[in-house]
């Protein structure tokens, strides 16, 4: 089964390119099984090669396709890797991906744009599919610049609305600082290594520039950061919402925006070789989780508190890769991809009921009208706040035990850590009270979706993955080397449970039904619910003085130098055109002249 590793990204390939060539020539139901089928077969064969590759030892597979660029001395063969680590990450993004595909052929049925929408997902699906397989960092390259593509497309899909396409311009503006840091780190790597094909790098022995390599280091955080909505580029993942809830639920909080964390994990040797990056990546992860955590407490729409707990949680991944503990990183990046998945495409459940209402004070009473749907919510934050036996319970743990224990981490980032799980459970129990309990502030009267439902039924498996997800066993041996189980004091691995029921309870405090609940209008509100001033920031440091640049400039000194030399080429081409009067008599009194005057020069220089 292995042999056939190239089908897996092939088929959601294949199938974009169908739904392309045949646009609008299919009906809306073939281009569902078309766009879903495909998914779901790469899903069956990662599932059939998954049991393969455990039982033949999980060690790793190489399987070459063709030789791509024929550079001497550095070929480029387009390739596939196979290990643990890339296993677990196919496996997510076609499993939780066919859940998520499944789900939006039945959101976006009646979408008169539905075929062009499952071209972009589709493609998506192969791009984030060589972003983890490919053998060389050209090919992981070429799945990240496709993914951003991707996302570009699918947060702007509904282009007629103007927060659309500002929220797409401004992911692809963002996130291009951080990819084009990471393909000139690339450009370093190959300059000291003679070569990009990951294994050759991480596995060398050669004696390179401890200079270089650390610039390196820093240009693929850089990327990193960009692409998994880190500091301090994080500011493209909130207005990402604009999208269509099956987009956010995708790309947004289940594979994309965990591609920096892969490529974290995926060159951790050459990490490990360079003093204080790992430090600095823990130290990006907590203080993102933190102001996340801030950020979301302060948030009115639903989807948005949803983006700024992903970012939080993509925080703690980074806060476990910068302590050593990439198996943990790794582990919550899959639980995360099971309950975020759900929470947001329960999300979209409530906005499709509400009439495409987004603002939680609008809501309110959920339980009544929506139980079914208000139970999956409550079972996805659950998961999230780390609720004890959830998924994301023993993930989380394992990360903050290990940043305790880290020599490039500690007790204080420890603390931060601990102190967002606080956070986590003090905006998410606010979510679920607002929402799901008290007066409703609607006139919502339809009962709940029919378990039937395709709504519904694609949320089952993520449910019962956010229940017991947890209890996956993953062996990163061959990739990470032995796991490491650090025993710590038992206050310190129950602080975080502590802490979590505190948030409970002053959740329960402060936002537990009331006769009416409002939003809070004032200043500190406002700047948190702007995410702590950022964008006003980059606005003041980038966005006005490009403008005023582009005032003074209006006229463009810089086209002036092109045209003066436009101007003078005719101008020369004018002088030459009176040369040309076709007088045979001038002609040759022009030629002698002109070996006279060689003649003269070559006398006078000997």
């Amino acid at each position: 089964m292995q042999n056939l590793l190239f089908l897996v990204p092939l088929l959601p390939l294949v199938s974009s390119l169908i739904l392309l060539l045949l646009a609008g020539r299919l009906t809306p139901l073939f281009v569902a099984i078309l766009g879903v089928g495909s998914v779901g077969l790469a899903a069956i064969l990662t599932l059939f090669i998954g049991i393969e590759f455990v039982n033949m030892g999980g060690g790793s597979f190489q399987q070459v396709l063709f030789n791509w660029l024929p550079i001497r001395g550095a070929s480029l063969n387009f390739g596939l890797h196979l290990d643990q680590l890339s296993l677990v990450m196919m496996a997510v993004i076609t499993g939780v991906g066919w859940l998520i595909h499944w789900y939006a052929a039945a959101y976006m049925f009646d979408d008169k744009d539905v075929q062009r929408f499952f071209v972009y997902m589709n493609l998506f699906v192969f791009a984030m599919l060589m972003l983890v397989l490919g053998d060389s960092l050209v090919l992981l390259y070429l799945g990240w610049e496709g993914v951003g593509l991707c996302s570009f497309l699918l947060i702007g899909f509904w282009q007629h609305k103007t927060d659309n396409v500002l929220a797409a311009k401004k992911a692809f503006i963002v996130t291009r600082v951080g990819d084009t840091a990471m393909m000139i780190g690339l450009l370093i790597l190959f300059s000291e290594f003679g070569s990009l094909h990951i294994t050759t790098i991480v596995d060398s022995t050669a004696q390179v520039s401890q200079s270089n390599l650390w610039l390196a280091c820093l240009l693929l955080v850089g990327g990193a950061v960009g692409k998994s909505a880190q500091l301090p580029l994080q500011t493209w993942l909130p207005d990402a919402m604009a999208g269509p809830t099956p987009v956010s639920a995708l790309i947004h909080a289940a594979t994309m925006v965990t591609a920096g964390v892969y490529l974290i994990a995926r060159m951790h040797p050459l990490f490990l070789q360079v003093q204080g990056i790992l430090n600095l990546v823990a130290w990006i992860g907590a203080l993102t989780l933190v102001l996340a955590g801030i950020a979301a407490l302060a948030q009115t729409d639903l989807k948005r508190i949803l983006a700024y707990s992903t970012m939080s949680q993509i925080g703690y991944m980074f806060l476990g890769l910068g302590a050593l503990a990439f198996d943990s990183a790794i582990f919550h990046l899959m639980t995360h991809a099971f309950f975020k998945a759900l929470l947001f495409l329960t999300a979209g459940s409530i906005i499709l009921k509400m009439h495409h209402q987004q603002d939680i004070f609008k809501m309110g009473g959920l339980f009544k009208s929506l139980p079914l749907t208000s139970t999956f919510l409550l079972i996805g934050l659950l998961a999230l706040v780390a609720f004890p036996g959830s998924s994301g319970f023993f993930s989380k743990e394992a990360i903050l035990a290990a940043t305790y224990e880290a020599h490039t981490a500690g007790p204080i980032l420890w603390w931060i850590g601990v102190l967002g799980a606080f956070l986590t459970s003090l905006y998410s129990f606010r979510l679920l009270f607002i929402v799901c309990f008290g007066p409703a502030n609607h006139d919502l009267k339809e009962v709940d979706y029919k378990a039937s439902s395709q709504l519904v039924v694609p949320l089952l498996p993520l449910v019962t993955l956010a229940v017991i997800g947890g209890f996956i066993s993953l062996d990163f041996s061959f990739v990470f080397g032995p796991a490491h189980h650090p025993h710590l004091p038992l206050w310190i691995e129950w602080m975080p449970v502590a802490v979590a029921l505190l948030g409970f309870i002053l959740a329960w405090v402060l936002y537990f039904p009331r006769i009416s609940t409002q939003h809070n209008d004032r200043a500190i509100s406002q700047f948190c619910r702007d995410g702590l001033g950022f964008d006003w920031l980059y606005e003041q440091l980038f966005t006005k003085p490009l403008q005023f640049f582009a005032r003074i400039n209006k006229s463009d000194a810089i086209d002036h130098f092109y045209h003066f030399v436009g101007w003078f080429n005719f101008s020369l081409n004018e002088i030459l055109v009176i040369s040309q009067n076709g007088k045979l008599r001038w002609y040759l009194f022009g030629t002698l002249a002109g070996c006279a005057l060689m003649l003269g020069g070559l006398l006078w220089w000997s």
